[in-house]
């Protein structure tokens, strides 16, 4: 009997540990790609040693137990292997010089207030470097997402709405491209800098919406990457502040940001905009989202921040000017047409005008070949014939949706909404 007891203890300790591995790594995997990238040169490369760093730590911690600062375990080993990789390569021996302090730094950065320290951010240069006009605009963002954000190719995908397949070539060729045109690890300047722009913003705000409403798992909510496209957003904004559209990024990650709070309940089920408690509101926020967008321009992300500007404005949900939010919607798709935006602009016009003059434009997208499969399509137009009183439709679009999301706790709210229907 004590030896069970003890079997079913080591079994407890040893998944626990693992449990812990994985959350470790999740968050700190940029950190320490771009703590290691420092040291190689090769993104390709660091990702496999922060891989070895990671089956190492699923080798010892369940024996030895997790160490009181778990970040820096797997940071200070995946620099030691990079060291190691290094030394074992001649051609290598003059960048071995030229790293000196970082091979003995084995922390993780941290943020600071001061952005002229959060420009030499590793995280920062990572995201520079991933982005290099040598690549392509699709291969730029799905390579910093899976670098920067840890997502897995099947969240990218969903993410960028493309066949899993393709992603995933397109992160190997991105490797493979970076390592033969030997990309400095850097944050460029002038001219350069300016023409990767774009991408690094499209990436900061993919990276965001990621952890804002995740696409798979059991969890709504990811703050660690909502927290890392936040922190990113605001020292691009220190970087480069004569930038309109880099204060609109900051202005719409202030302002979706504070809302985190209130998005789940206690037990993390969602918790819809309309049922929110706007008390949990970050007020702090929203100040610094009103004060990026005073400094923003009229792009897509300023347009973007406008929107939510007008959410966080109203006191109560009944208060909220969706006129406003349907015409701001109007411009977005005037500048960059887009299936997703269209849907948005659809749901502000049925809380503006009613479900039954929505409804024909959710409708006209049932074909659009980039919304296939996409969950928010009939939740919506469930919403929609929910509220027309077309309960048994209202029904079959949530089902649907519901078998569309890869997100546990949607998977739920879509169902009870279903059920809803049927009671009613």
């Amino acid at each position: 009997m004590t030896g069970a007891s003890s079997e079913a203890t080591q079994a407890t300790q040893a998944t626990q540990a693992t449990q812990a591995i994985e959350t470790v790594f999740r968050i700190e995997s940029a950190r320490i790609i771009a703590g290691v990238t420092r040291i190689v040169r090769d993104v390709g490369i660091a990702e496999e040693l922060a891989q070895d760093a990671l089956v190492a730590a699923l080798e010892q911690w369940p024996e030895s137990g997790v160490p009181d600062k778990p970040g820096a375990w797997l940071m200070a080993t995946a620099k030691h292997r990079a060291i190691d990789l290094v030394r074992r390569k001649e051609t290598y021996a003059r960048k071995l010089a030229e790293v000196g302090r970082a091979l003995t730094d084995t922390s993780p950065p941290e943020y600071s207030e001061d952005p002229a320290e959060d420009i030499d951010d590793d995280l920062l240069r990572l995201i520079f470097t991933a982005c290099h006009p040598v690549l392509s605009t699709e291969a730029r963002a799905a390579l910093t997402l899976r670098l920067l954000g840890g997502l897995t190719t099947q969240e990218i995908a969903r993410a960028f709405l493309a066949p899993e397949p393709t992603v995933a070539q397109r992160i190997v060729r991105a490797k493979r491209a970076l390592a033969k045109a030997d990309v400095p690890f850097e944050v460029p300047y002038g001219a350069d800098r300016a023409a990767r722009l774009a991408s690094v913003l499209e990436v900061i705000y993919l990276i965001f919406n990621e952890g804002y409403s995740a696409t798979a798992g059991d969890d709504l909510v990811r703050p660690a990457l909502c927290e890392d496209a936040l922190r990113l957003a605001r020292v691009l904004a220190g970087l480069m502040p004569k930038e309109p559209e880099v204060h609109g990024l900051a202005a719409l990650l202030e302002f979706q940001a504070s809302r985190i709070p209130a998005r789940t309940g206690a037990d993390g089920e969602p918790v819809l905009l309309a049922d929110q408690n706007r008390a949990k509101w970050n007020r702090l926020l929203i100040r610094r989202g009103v004060e990026a967008l005073h400094r923003a321009g009229h792009g897509p992300y300023s347009l973007q921040a406008a929107i939510a500007a007008c959410h966080t404005q109203a006191v109560r949900y009944e208060d909220t000017d969706w006129a406003t939010i349907a015409t701001l919607y109007g411009r977005l798709m005037a500048l960059t047409p887009s299936p997703v935006i269209e849907l948005n602009r659809a749901v502000a016009i049925s809380m503006s005008q009613g479900p039954a003059a929505a409804l024909p434009l959710v409708d006209a997208l049932a074909d659009e070949p980039a919304l296939k499969g996409y969950h928010l399509l009939p939740s919506v137009r469930g919403d929609l014939l929910e509220r027309l009183g077309r309960a048994a439709e209202a029904r079959a679009e949530f089902e649907r949706a519901a078998t569309q999301t890869h997100n546990a706790r949607e998977r739920q709210l879509l169902l009870e909404r279903a059920a809803r229907c049927v009671s009613e």
